[in-house]
């Protein structure tokens, strides 16, 4: 009797993403093994493995050692501060992963943009600010409106839109403060590109022996034009024409074999403008958050499913749906501490919701973007057209009633 397939999960500790790979694995049948630091390993049917050091190449050794006693036929990392050290696992154990330029493009958005340069991909002018730099030099190299980011926040947190020199100049300083809140001991340099206007879309796909599968496009019918861009609604299938469709997944095939990603998950996030297709970001991993699960929804096997079947080359029963699905992260409508949500209830009756999820709880503290980093919950819906699932979504929001009071500091003497 053959024996299941043996999966290495490179995951941060307390991930929120380990759970979905556990039950997908045991659906698939394939054995899962979880690496991750903390003081406990996740052992699963007696299998884990508890990080000794973040450094990552005695990581790898680690790993190695228990490699040669049950040898794994694939890495998989759920979170982009784990794709590194899959990456090298994978090199060291001789399995299927991508290149170094897709490495850095991945989880560096510098080296992304410099990449797409080098390429000859398409990329708005850029210059990097550093720590305690000001931003005046280099500006006029832009120009304006321009986007200026962080580059060690994820989820759009620092993003902001700048449309004149002193917008610019007032965003780095804000930008500078978040990070040295959030990540004191990160680098804080700051990533000022030009804006690309045009609409906006994220794109799943998975990737073996270079080969791309196109999962879903999702749409994202809000405007995402600034000054701050918290997402918000995604629906699939977009309302997009067939030679759109297939102009995207042939921008992002080229982009995937310039880049050198060749295995695994590939998210991307782009912009469709007169001028043609931008990619604004790429990461060998899954849509963060809970809108994977419109993947479920669509295709009736769930994304951690297809990204595990994908490692093993295992085939996967799928259902086709003519129907369109969405998510709504729900937005943070204004600073405060929650005291509750009211009308749940009524925004669940709406007509085309799938569920209503809110995670926020009394007495948490709620932070709009660019700041804030936690949605409230999220809402899912099904309708015959992207129109109509989004227009759902809509409905149910308008429901929604979150009730705060201030937060106010207080001293102690």
């Amino acid at each position: 009797m053959a024996l299941p397939p043996r999966v290495l999960l490179v995951a941060p500790e307390r991930s929120y993403r380990t759970g979905a790979f556990v039950r997908a694995a045991a659906d698939l049948g394939i054995e899962l093994t979880v690496a991750s630091w903390g003081q406990h390993p996740l052992a699963i049917n007696s299998n884990g493995i508890r990080l000794r050091s973040e450094c990552a190449d005695q990581a790898i050794s680690q790993i190695q050692e228990t490699a040669t006693r049950h040898p794994f036929s694939a890495v998989i990392a759920t979170d982009d501060a784990t794709v590194p050290l899959a990456n090298g696992v994978s090199e060291k154990l001789g399995l299927p992963t991508n290149g170094s330029r897709a490495l850095s493009a991945s989880t560096d958005k510098v080296a992304f943009r410099a990449a797409c340069i080098e390429q000859g991909l398409p990329c708005p002018a850029f210059f990097v600010v550093g720590p305690d730099q000001p931003a005046d030099p280099c500006f006029e190299s832009v120009g304006f409106p321009c986007v200026a980011k962080p580059l060690s926040l994820s989820a759009s947190r620092g993003v902001i839109r700048c449309d004149t020199r002193e917008a610019l100049l007032s965003a780095v300083e804000r930008i500078r403060k978040l990070v040295g809140q959030e990540k004191p001991q990160a680098e804080q340099k700051i990533l000022v590109e030009k804006y690309l206007p045009g609409d906006e879309y994220s794109v799943e796909a998975l990737l073996h022996d270079g080969q791309l599968e196109l999962l879903a496009i999702f749409e994202k019918p809000e405007p995402m034009t600034g000054p701050f861009f918290e997402e918000t609604i995604y629906v699939t299938p977009p309302k997009l024409n067939g030679d759109k469709l297939a102009a995207i997944k042939t921008a992002l095939i080229e982009m995937a074999v310039a880049l050198e990603f060749r295995e695994g998950p590939l998210h991307a996030e782009l912009r469709i403008s007169e001028s043609g297709i931008s990619f604004i970001e790429v990461a060998s991993r899954t849509i963060g958050g809970r809108c994977g699960k419109v993947i479920e929804f669509l295709t009736g096997a769930s994304l951690e499913n297809w990204v595990l079947a994908n490692a093993v080359r295992q085939s996967i029963k799928t259902r086709e749906s003519s129907d369109a699905f969405g998510v709504m992260m729900i937005p943070v409508p204004k600073a405060g501490v929650l005291r509750r949500v009211e009308g749940v209830t009524n925004a669940r009756k709406v007509k085309g919701i799938v569920s209503v999820e809110v995670d926020a709880r009394e007495g948490q503290k709620l932070t709009p973007w660019p700041e804030g980093g936690a949605y409230p919950g999220f809402i899912f819906s099904r309708g015959t057209s992207a129109t109509e699932a989004a227009s759902a979504l809509r409905a149910a929001h308008d429901e929604l009633v979150f009730v705060t009071a201030p937060e106010f500091s207080v001293k102690v003497a």
